[in-house]
């Protein structure tokens, strides 16, 4: 028999052997690529929003944890409601140092603008979560439910209350337009460059309301500024710490449950450049696996209210579909959709 041929030191050193290459072949990581110098991580929206936010929590995350090498330098092109930031990660086809983080601008602003850019231009990578909407108002204001607020918008006659929101014909005034065809109201919507800037502008009285998303409204709403009337959301969110001294994130009713029929969630997802490898797509699907699950990234996840759905892969790029579709109708009924 042949393991008679072996003698027991031989057999001992292969033993030794073969368990130290299991134990290299264990530290070995599944992907042979990684960063090579800084990565680019493009926002397409203003500064001080959601998605501005998350980029830079990503960022510090990584740095704070030791997660890659290279630094990771956070730039934010919001030009043509995202376009800029759209179109300069398109046009990196190949290069793999180059990252972006969307919101609904990715399906809204092309369809909006007619510019040459789809989100099949661009690699999937990973969704991060899902961002909710809520209607905000000035706590001064006197609202003690949203059909109070949809009544009082009703009995001042059309476009007599101002509804903020971050860009034109992107998610926030679909929203709105949603609301108005599902209360009979109408707003004169005014757009900003930020939620941040928003929550100001709502803070100061210069608008009536807004449905900002709960990171961009949670340091007014805790101070006591603003007041969270409704979730646009088929579920009421999952966190019960009490934020302000009265209310939790779980405390806001649906906005169904307060009679407005309306509801919308919007990605946070990670995107690279074109006609990259597998194997430097999957680098970050596993950096951002491993920001994931940092205490850091769960602290942030219930801060902000998120919807704590992630995906990759074939099941990602499904999802991105049926989004797709979903804004395309909605931008249709709102009548946003560049003319031919």
């Amino acid at each position: 028999m042949i393991h008679k041929l072996i003698s027991r030191p031989a057999a001992r050193l292969a033993g030794v052997c073969a368990a130290a290459l299991l134990a290299i072949a264990g530290t070995t990581p599944a992907h042979a690529w990684e960063p090579s110098k800084p990565v680019e991580f493009v926002v397409p929206a203003g500064t001080g929003g959601g998605a501005d936010q998350m980029a830079r929590l990503i960022q510090g995350i990584i740095v704070k944890h030791k997660l890659m090498k290279e630094s990771l330098v956070v730039v934010n092109k919001s030009g043509g409601a995202g376009a800029e930031g759209f179109l300069a990660v398109k046009d990196a086809k190949g290069d793999p140092h180059k990252i972006i983080i969307t919101l609904s601008n990715l399906f809204t602003t092309p369809m909006a603008t007619g510019v040459p850019f789809n989100w099949k231009d661009m690699t999937p990578v990973s969704m991060m979560a899902l961002d909710q909407f809520v209607l905000w108002v000035n706590a001064d204001a006197g609202y003690k439910t949203a059909a109070d607020f949809i009544k009082a918008v009703k009995d001042a006659g059309p476009n007599k209350f101002k509804m903020g929101g971050t860009g034109s014909k992107q998610e926030d005034q679909i929203l709105t337009v949603g609301l108005e065809k599902a209360t009979g109201t109408k707003f004169i919507y005014v757009p900003f460059k930020g939620g941040g800037e928003v929550a100001v502008q709502l803070v100061g009285g210069h608008i009536n309301a807004t449905v900002n998303n709960p990171i961009e409204a949670v340091a007014q709403w805790r101070a006591g500024k603003l007041q969270a009337l409704c979730v646009f959301d088929d579920t009421r969110m999952p966190y019960k710490d009490k934020v302000t001294d009265k209310q939790s994130w779980g405390d806001i009713p649906t906005c169904k449950e307060a009679g407005v029929p309306t509801d919308y969630v919007m990605l946070r997802g990670i995107f690279m450049a074109p006609g990259v490898s597998a194997d430097q797509t999957a680098f970050y699907v596993e950096l951002l696996k491993k920001v994931r699950e940092t205490p850091d990234w769960k602290e942030y996840m219930e801060k902000g209210a998120f919807n704590n759905t992630a995906m990759t892969g074939p099941e990602y790029r499904k999802w991105l579909e049926t989004a797709e579709a979903t804004h395309k109708q909605l931008m249709t009924e709102a009548g946003f959709l560049a003319k031919p």
